[in-house]
């Protein structure tokens, strides 16, 4: 981080996704889930809509066979600045946060009315429908550092809020800022074809920053004005995709 930069500026988190680089391998998917103490639901309850990944890879083809292109795009939270989500929560369980700049669920203040998520034009958030059993040895994969949610309220991706706390506390301990690329969320850690980049967008040194400049640049249903934190780059391939 720059050196110029106060140490009381709020932090705003942003996320880049590179579709050139996105094979669709699912490895953010399951890092996801391994870090965020997401149940495994079952086939069955797949089926009926039930699905509680935070984070999921959409498929689209272009071109005509035997010409067929087919282009990945990882779906997640899009942390918006003005987000929908927040204004319809009877209960105030949405809220935006003021330090991280991102959009937080609190799981013990949610009653599952489910307004949040008929409300959210990305269909980003999962309603917990029942206790789901950890049987044995699923149970010591806990994450310590997350709630184990229990059926009834709604869930989403929070950037790994975790982990960004942990490091600003790191660097407070130690008299300076967050370093770039300090932060890394779960599926960020575990992209092998590093498509995913992470940091701090109010820093115009970070990669994320300058990535975000890049003339490939968009964000999904921009024209909503929800002002998403997550950008997205295309390229020669799939120029002008706009989710």
């Amino acid at each position: 981080m720059s050196g110029a930069k106060s140490k009381n500026t709020p932090s705003k988190w942003g996320m880049v996704i590179d579709q050139d680089l996105c094979t669709g391998c699912q490895a953010c998917v399951a890092a996801c889930v391994m870090e965020n103490n997401i149940s495994s639901i079952g086939e069955q309850d797949v089926s009926v809509g039930r699905s509680m990944q935070w984070i999921h890879t959409e498929r689209f083809w272009t071109g005509q066979y035997p010409d067929v292109s087919t282009i990945f795009q990882p779906i997640l939270c899009q942390q918006c600045g003005n987000a929908p989500c927040e204004t319809t929560c009877p209960v105030y369980a949405s809220v935006h946060s003021d330090s991280e700049q991102i959009n937080l669920q609190i799981y013990n203040r949610c009653v599952g009315t489910r307004y949040c998520a008929n409300n959210c034009p990305y269909q980003v958030r999962v309603f917990n429908w029942r206790d789901w059993p950890r049987p044995v040895p699923w149970n010591n994969q806990l994450n310590p550092d997350v709630t184990v949610r229990r059926r009834g309220v709604m869930e989403k991706c929070m950037f790994c809020i975790q982990r960004i706390r942990r490091a600003e506390l790191t660097a407070q301990s130690e008299g300076r800022q967050v370093r770039d690329g300090e932060v890394e969320p779960a599926c960020v850690q575990a992209c092998p074809a590093y498509a995913i980049v992470f940091g701090r967008l109010d820093d115009p040194a970070s990669q994320v920053s300058q990535l975000v400049k890049n003339g490939r640049a968009y964000r999904m249903l921009e024209e909503l004005d929800t002002q998403p934190k997550v950008y997205y780059l295309t390229g020669d391939s799939n120029h002008g995709h706009n989710g």
